[in-house]
């Protein structure tokens, strides 16, 4: 195995696989370095994982990964920077990514009263 993922996010990298293979979660947002993405993407492709690569500035990449249809809605709407999505998106992919949707609703009406 390429030795570009440090062992922490390897084992953490090794969670998320392991939870998507349980069905705990539907889709996982991992980031890590540009050096570090070529060892993601072979373990992935090894699982048989469906997989997204989203640049994020000079240095790290978001790896989107799981379920076709979850990564079919992120295809729709994740083309630019997380921090860039309407409170819509930002709620639709929390939602996605599993997160409280008490807490997703809060930050949902944060961000609509500062727009």
């Amino acid at each position: 195995m390429n030795s570009e993922l440090v062992s922490a996010e390897l084992m953490v990298l090794s969670n998320h696989i392991y939870e998507y293979k349980k069905g705990v979660r539907n889709l996982i947002l991992f980031t890590l370095t540009n050096r570090q993405v070529s060892s993601a993407v072979e373990k992935l492709q090894r699982q048989n994982i469906d997989y997204i690569v989203q640049t994020i500035g000079s240095n790290n990449v978001n790896i989107f990964f799981g379920k076709k249809e979850c990564l079919d809605a992120i295809r729709m709407f994740v083309d630019r920077p997380l921090s860039m999505l309407s409170p819509e998106e930002d709620f639709i992919l929390g939602a996605l990514l599993g997160y409280d949707v008490c807490r997703q609703c809060e930050r949902f009406c944060e961000r609509k009263r500062r727009v």
